[in-house]
């Protein structure tokens, strides 16, 4: 997707209804040994870095749970949408764990230290009308018979992307990307 020029826009959804991203799969990363915890981390952290860094704008389309690396997966996204009944948290803290992919970084930014801090320090999961009152997404929608509330208004935003001149975009996002840095 970094190199295809004809790519102006990318959303990320899930094709499993009710489901956004429940993270990882705790069961197989309790089988894995020290070392392989490591290289799984750093390989999710790679991933969201990557997603993070893609150079046109990405939107994440919440239409059900975003638990851990689910969450940090929609953090790393530049925009989100969420479905009102969507349940979102960074719940590492009530499984002994720590985020690790990222979150803990990117939610800070979005909603202040201190609601970072208390959202990850008591695992809390919130629901998309109150991760839209806390800033955490940019839209929060009333869920449809589809299921797929979020996704369709995750298309009409970047339909409004769209028209925009595409490198103006491109320098946009990396401006306040970089700027955010300094």
């Amino acid at each position: 997707l970094r190199f295809d020029e004809q790519v102006r826009v990318v959303v990320f959804k899930s094709e499993v209804k009710g489901v956004f991203c429940a993270g990882a799969d705790l069961k197989e990363r309790a089988k894995m040994d020290d070392a392989e915890v490591g290289e799984f981390v750093r390989r999710l952290r790679n991933l969201m870095d990557e997603i993070a860094a893609l150079p046109v704008p990405t939107i994440a389309a919440i239409d059900g749970y975003a638990l851990g690396g689910g969450l940090e997966l929609a953090l790393a996204c530049d925009l989100r949408v969420a479905a009102s009944s969507a349940k979102m948290g960074l719940i590492e803290t009530t499984r002994g764990l720590l985020p690790g992919a990222g979150g803990t970084q990117r939610l800070p930014r979005c909603v202040g230290i201190g609601l970072a801090k208390e959202l990850i320090f008591t695992g809390r999961q919130i629901d998309g009308q109150q991760a839209f009152s806390m800033g955490l997404v940019n839209h929060s929608v009333p869920q449809n018979s589809e299921g797929d509330a979020a996704y369709q208004r995750a298309i009409t935003l970047a339909k409004e992307i769209l028209p925009q001149a595409p490198f103006a975009v491109k320098m946009g996002k990396l401006a306040i990307n970089k700027g955010m840095e300094v």
